[in-house]
């Protein structure tokens, strides 16, 4: 393993934007991977986008594991055959989808 510093300056005053160093120790073969991709001036942009992708990975999946059980069928008979004759359906009515349902 090889310690890895990733330091920049502060872009901007908004908390979002702030950079701020971080020391991280990784396998000495996934920086060279990382380095041979990106270049060493641009590892940490690359470690910060990988982070950021799955810090929204990981909240996606939390949220799904929280909703589930929301949908009950039973609150949507129309769907009672699948979506697929449903949206037929509405798309042959000349309905306007985005108006408010009267059934609703």
């Amino acid at each position: 393993m090889l310690a890895l510093r990733l330091e920049e300056k502060m872009a901007n005053s908004t908390e979002s934007q702030t950079r701020k160093s971080a020391r991280v120790t990784v396998a000495g073969s996934l920086i060279r991977d990382i380095d041979a991709l990106v270049g060493n001036a641009g590892r940490a942009g690359f470690l910060s986008e990988a982070a950021e992708r799955e810090l929204l990975r990981r909240r996606q999946l939390k949220a799904l594991k929280e909703a589930f059980g929301a949908w009950k069928s039973s609150d949507h008979p129309e769907l009672e055959n699948g979506s697929a004759p449903w949206v037929h359906d509405l798309r042959n009515s000349g309905a306007d989808a985005s108006a408010p349902r009267a059934d609703v």
